[in-house]
């Protein structure tokens, strides 16, 4: 039986839907890395605004002067006690200097602060809005000025023009935030609190899940819920000790009941899955957990939506809210801001809202015509795309880490990256090395460009923004996403599925002579001690494969366009492998401008920013043909020890460079 085919007609991601998506994955890590700082806020609100829970038990300490009053401060934008400031300003600035690093590193992080500082000032509302706009706009900002005089700079005056030039940057963001974006985003919350408000008079809220529910799949949920919804519920908290508005999007209601009825109804892999999701759904307050289940069967939103307008119209009905953001939507964390008289309603939203999701989920599911199981790997790869990054929680999906969808013996795997000379060979070698330890020497693993795949591989490893496309070319072949190259516990999880499969077994004495003889054909003069640098100049990753680049050319092994090449290569997938080490390369159609197999290196003193990631080393590939898979196979073994890295690091000659290269394990 083979692994479970993409379904032909799945809809396309459209455009649009990119987009969209890109913006939620954008907004949300402007707010993720700050949850601490949400649920510090949020646990300070509930113990010490008036209507906290230590204004009942300290009531005598209710006169201005009592220490609970100072902590809590009523008014939270008269700048008393800590509730006030923290939401008004260390808030936003914390979403707002993580968007700018999230552009330009730390350069981008202080302008992005600057900046948001403005819109802060300048509006009556908390920012969280305009922290998400001027944070990753000042981060924007500075890399282009940055761009205007890199290289220009005569020695000794970098200091001063990169403070200066920040700072200068900084002050008129901050001024635009304050008289342009400031009142724009006031105007829009506003605009979002009279929406709000004629909901709830026309009892119209519930229809708000219309919106919240499919936005969570597309990772807007956090611009929603802390960008409109927290501001707003945070005024009416103040006001009233509570608010419903907290509740729309963290209830956890709705994925719990969409998981219970997998649980029930659900077939294969998806059904064996759900209970842990559901643990990790509801009392880990993680609902990106959920996601897949919804991608598998997009129909399933219909069942969120509706316990999410259950849940909203329980609390309506009762009149209950929270008296800060739960974050995250745990149940934990949901009860710890419950208003003392919400208990009951908080309690019946929530398991209402389970309830009407699991009929509903329970229905679609038990009358589905569909016959195969589930693609649930497929469809965690696919929230993982939407995301943008790996979940920390998918490998609990499809117990593998996304490798359970291979149902037959394993005999060939082919490990796919756009131009099929770097990235995938080196993440092949290192494929090849564990199976073969582990005894499965007569599987054949290999690596190729995308655009040459054919349909007759058992297992297929590309990166994970290479997925899709590497799918469409091997339909009928299990697949597995990595994003670290030369350390994926992916690979790890891939040889126990092959002692599932395969069985145990030693490998051929065939298969060892093959790669003994593969690695000994390595020519290892394709890295030329003219191509070795020990003390890099590039001070960004851009900067650094024009380094790398250059010296291909330098050598005659490439022509310059090769190096514009590179650079594509590097807008589309990053060639950072892990481990401190980048292989820049050209694209498959640059192949031409290759004159001949070459590599280079460099060596950095201060890592390089690569994407957010640290590169030591940076390899420049050019393979004209297999001959430099040898050498890449040794380098590959190099940056798996510790010790290696260590000594290539301290290298005080390009020969010691090369020697300890070339040396890599056999």
């Amino acid at each position: 039986m083979s692994a479970p085919a993409i379904p032909q007609d799945a809809p396309p991601r459209t455009g649009a839907r990119v987009h969209v998506q890109k913006l939620g994955t954008a907004l949300s890590n402007m707010v993720m890395p700050n949850i601490a700082a949400f649920i510090a806020w949020g646990l300070i609100t509930a113990l010490f605004i008036e209507q906290g829970w230590l204004q009942g038990i300290f009531a005598e300490l209710r006169d201005p002067d009592g220490w609970v009053a100072k902590i809590g401060g009523w008014g939270a934008y008269d700048g008393a006690g800590i509730v006030g400031p923290m939401i008004t300003y260390l808030l936003p600035i914390l979403i707002g200097y993580t968007g700018g690093r999230m552009i330009h590193g730390n350069r981008g992080a202080v302008v992005g602060a600057i900046a948001t500082i403005g819109v802060v000032t300048g509006a009556d509302v908390p920012m969280f809005l305009g922290a998400m706009i001027m944070g990753p706009l000042g981060g924007w900002c500075m890399k282009k000025l940055d761009a205007l005089w890199e290289g220009k700079i005569r020695p000794g005056f970098e200091m001063l023009v990169d403070n200066f030039s920040a700072g200068i940057l900084g002050m008129i963001l901050a001024i635009f935030g304050f008289f342009g974006i400031g009142p724009i985003v006031s105007a829009f919350t506003r605009l979002a609190g009279n929406a709000v408000d004629f909901l709830v008079e026309n009892n119209l809220l519930p229809l708000t899940s219309i919106l919240i529910e499919p936005a969570k799949v597309l990772f807007l949920n956090n611009a929603i819920n802390h960008g409109v919804l927290t501001p707003l519920g945070t005024t009416q908290a103040l006001e009233t000790g509570k608010s419903i508005l907290f509740l729309l999007e963290a209830n956890p209601g709705p994925g719990l009941g969409l998981l219970l009825a997998y649980m029930v109804f659900g077939r294969g892999i998806a059904r064996a899955s759900a209970p842990g999701a559901a643990i990790i759904q509801f009392f880990g307050g993680i609902h990106e957990i959920y996601f897949p289940y919804v991608l598998m069967k997009p129909k399933l939103i219909i069942a969120t939506i509706l316990g999410g307008m259950t849940g909203v119209f329980i609390n309506v009905l009762f009149g209950s809210g929270l008296r800060a953001p739960a974050a995250p939507g745990s149940i934990i964390a949901v009860y710890a801001q419950t208003a003392s008289d919400s208990y009951l309603g908080v309690t019946l939203s929530v398991f209402g809202a389970a309830a009407v999701s699991f009929v509903v989920a329970s229905l679609l599911l038990k009358t589905d015509k569909a016959t195969d199981d589930p693609d649930l790997a497929a469809a965690t790869a696919e929230m993982e795309s939407l995301k943008g990054k790996k979940s920390s929680v998918s490998s609990a999906l499809a117990g593998q880490g996304g490798v359970a969808t291979a149902t037959r013996p394993i005999s060939t795997i082919v490990f796919a990256c756009d131009a099929g000379m770097g990235s995938s060979a080196m993440g092949a070698s290192v494929l090849r090395r564990k199976i073969q330890k582990a005894g499965f020497g007569d599987i054949k693993v290999t690596n190729s460009a995308i655009s040459n795949l054919s349909d007759t591989y058992d297992l297929v490893v590309s990166h994970r923004d290479l997925t899709d496309r590497a799918r469409q070319k091997t339909p009928s072949a299990a697949h597995v996403s990595v994003e670290d190259f030369m350390s994926s516990p992916r690979y790890d999880e891939i040889v126990e599925q092959l002692e599932q499969t395969n069985g145990g077994g030693a490998a051929p004495a065939a298969a060892a002579e093959e790669s003994a003889a593969e690695e000994s054909a390595g020519d290892s003069d394709v890295l030329a001690l003219e191509s070795i640098v020990l003390n890099g100049t590039a001070k960004n990753a851009a900067d650094a494969i024009t380094e790398a680049g250059e010296l291909l050319v330098a050598a005659g092994a490439v022509e310059s366009a090769y190096v514009d090449a590179m650079h594509e290569r590097e807008r589309s997938i990053s060639t950072y492998m892990g481990n401190g080490l980048a292989i820049p390369h050209g694209t498959n159609e640059a192949k031409d401008t290759i004159r001949r197999t070459g590599l280079s290196f460099v060596r950095y003193t201060e890592p390089i920013d690569w994407n957010g990631k640290p590169a030591e080393f940076v390899v420049g590939i050019a393979g004209a043909g297999k001959d430099h898979m040898a050498l890449l196979t040794q380098i590959a073994g190099v940056f798996l020890k510790a010790d290696d890295v260590a000594r290539l690091r301290e290298a005080k000659s390009v020969e010691e460079v090369k020697a300890i290269l070339t040396s890599g394990e056999k």
